[in-house]
């Protein structure tokens, strides 16, 4: 399977990306995975004691190194998304819906290896999301912490297995980046969004959660005949991870969008 796919995927690859080595990068994942609990403790260590030393002071404006910091992760979600996107697509116009679920070669494609950890890795600097939200005293809520948590330890630790999924599960969280990023960029830089486009992108967010629900189910179905690699333990953590998802997203679409807002005095 896995060779079958390094020979389908025809795609032109940067200097970096030839370079990169993905069996030491797997091997240091294989070692250190347990890290991601040290970043997910200091993490919430620095929000939550950030917010009770910025409870008596006036909130830091910061704007501009929001656009900047915004701009650079849509900029790399886009470009992760294009290069995942790519090797998805091949796989699906070429083995099928079933191959590209059941697929381990993601990990170690030509292009699709890099991006593969390079997304992994980046759920640990994306947690500099909410430290823009606790300097400016802006309201954190349960999903916004919650959702950077548990993505990062369960990307680092399925990524150390190569688990069947994990190429679903990248390029879609890719390109739902890639879109919301791109909104909180022009959100920071004061240019007005059409309350359309913030809508647009928590349905993308809905259907992401729905999908890698459907993806879960299909490895555990595709496990029972040796077609998918995975572990029980694995399909679990990534099923309840996202029916949660499921349902706090769904809870912040209808309290943003539909719910209607208690009245002032003054109204």
């Amino acid at each position: 399977m896995e060779e079958h796919n390094l020979t389908v995927i025809q795609l032109q690859e940067y200097d970096f990306e030839k370079r990169f080595y993905d069996q030491k990068a797997i091997t240091w994942m294989q070692e250190n995975w347990s890290k991601s609990f040290f970043f997910s403790l200091l993490y919430a260590a620095l929000i939550f004691g950030g917010q009770r030393v910025m409870k008596e002071r006036k909130g830091f404006e910061l704007r501009r190194p929001l656009v900047l910091w915004s701009l650079m992760l849509a900029v790399f979600s886009i470009i992760g998304a294009i290069r995942t996107g790519w090797y998805m697509s091949n796989t699906l116009l070429s083995s099928g819906f079933k191959e590209s679920v059941c697929d381990s070669g993601f990990y170690r494609a030509p292009v699709s290896k890099f991006w593969a950890y390079a997304f992994v890795l980046s759920k640990v600097p994306e947690l500099g999301d909410t430290l823009f939200i606790v300097l400016r005293k802006q309201k954190l809520i349960f999903l916004h912490w919650y959702h950077h948590i548990t993505v990062l330890l369960y990307t680092w630790y399925t990524y150390k297995d190569m688990v069947a999924g994990g190429g679903w599960f990248m390029t879609m969280n890719y390109t739902v980046h890639a879109f919301m990023y791109s909104y909180y960029t022009l959100r920071a830089a004061r240019i007005r969004v059409p309350r359309p486009c913030a809508m647009f992108i928590t349905i993308t967010q809905i259907l992401q959660m729905v999908m890698g629900t459907f993806v879960n189910v299909l490895v555990y179905k595709w496990r029972q005949d040796g077609t998918c690699s995975s572990t029980v333990e694995n399909i679990f953590w990534s099923t309840l991870m996202y029916l949660s998802y499921l349902i706090l997203f769904c809870s912040f679409f209808y309290k943003s969008y539909y719910k209607r807002q208690p009245k002032s005095k003054d109204d």
